[in-house]
């Protein structure tokens, strides 16, 4: 079987690369096509190398552009692709655009596709990404779950049990494969950024860093915590560039840091105290970690890792995120525990499905 991978951004890397070795040792052709949604070395180049992906067989080269923008690019270059390839099917991941506008031209030329990471919802349909996930779940013919409610949610919209296969979470086959390294990595890290105890800190949704409301509220507050626990806080370029003023002005104890790797960023979450993030993907990695996560978010698509996990959800109360900080260095740390089938051999089970 020619099967076509179709990866855009840092989180569809992590979720290709384990799918991608088991499809191999089965002996299935592969063909991996990169849009370039994130396009340069600290975004995506390194990511390749550390998860020990081939370079792609074709690269879109989409760059950032508005939503529509990059979703109608993505669309009108990928056709063509798809066309001349001519696989038997195709893999699409996670809730980026480069997932939807695959699985809309997959779509309309009658090619079957998957979707890894299937039936996750925030019921927030002001979240780009929800659109991406409903949209996509909609046309998809095999949908990998990542957890029991993805199942429950898909049934809900009125898409058929036989299309549903419950694998587990791909994320984490990853970070169980490259934890050893990442562990590695850390003693490098440690003397690097003279770290001993320390809190972790990721941002990157517009709702947080766009607005002046939101973002120097947040920052003042983090400024603060930092006078209890070391915050390492790796910045986007853009992010770094808006605020840069305000960034410069805080705490020593704050560490502006570039964007890391994935290995380095994993050797410091499993070691942090604390993670104070927005992002879907660290949630599900932290709750695996057993590793104290606040989301500065009101919803999330992943509430196995609120319901189960480490997770809670902050919103923009701060006093809220202030409180549970310091209960946390007080020891009442919510360890959780992890959800069935996060046991790093989901792509194992993609791979069975595929090969039948």
């Amino acid at each position: 079987m020619h099967i076509l991978h179709v990866v855009g951004a840092r989180p569809n890397f992590m979720k290709a690369a384990p799918v991608h070795r088991a499809l191999g040792e089965k002996g299935h052709q592969q063909t991996l096509i990169h849009t370039g949604q994130h396009y340069d070395t600290q975004m995506s180049e390194v990511f390749f190398e550390q998860l020990a992906m081939p370079n792609p067989d074709e690269n879109l080269n989409v760059g950032s552009e508005s939503h529509a923008q990059q979703t109608a690019a993505i669309m009108s270059r990928f056709e063509p692709v798809v066309l001349e390839r001519n696989p038997d099917l195709v893999l699409v991941y996670g809730d980026v655009n480069s997932t939807v506008a695959a699985a809309l031209v997959c779509s309309k030329l009658g090619v079957r596709f998957g979707h890894v990471e299937a039936g996750l919802r925030s019921y927030d349909r002001g979240m780009p990404e929800e659109i991406n996930r409903l949209v996509t779940d909609q046309l998809a013919d095999l949908l990998f779950t990542p957890s029991a409610d993805g199942n429950q949610n898909l049934l809900k919209e009125g898409i058929p049990a036989e299309k549903m296969y419950f694998v587990g979470n791909v994320m984490i086959d990853t970070l169980v494969q490259l934890l050893p390294q990442a562990e590695v990595v850390f003693h490098k890290l440690r003397g690097d950024l003279s770290l001993e105890s320390f809190g972790l800190v990721t941002l990157h949704r517009p709702s947080n860093v766009d607005e002046e409301s939101v973002f120097l509220p947040l920052l003042r507050v983090l400024d603060k915590l930092s006078e209890y626990l070391v915050l390492i806080f790796p910045v986007h370029p853009r992010t770094r560039a808006r605020w840069s003023d305000h960034l410069k002005r805080c705490n020593r104890n704050i560490r502006i840091v570039d964007p890391m790797g994935y290995l380095e960023f994993l050797a410091l979450q499993k070691h942090a105290q604390l993670v104070i993030t927005d992002s879907g993907g660290i949630q599900e990695e932290a709750t695996y970690l057993r590793v104290p996560c606040f989301t500065l978010r009101h919803n999330t698509e992943r509430p196995v890792t609120v319901d189960v996990g480490t997770n809670l959800l902050i919103g923009n109360d701060w006093a809220l995120l202030e409180s549970e900080f310091k209960k946390t260095l007080d020891g009442h740390r919510r360890l959780g525990s992890v959800p069935p089938l996060w046991d790093g051999s989901a792509s194992i089970r993609i791979a069975e499905v595929l090969s039948c």
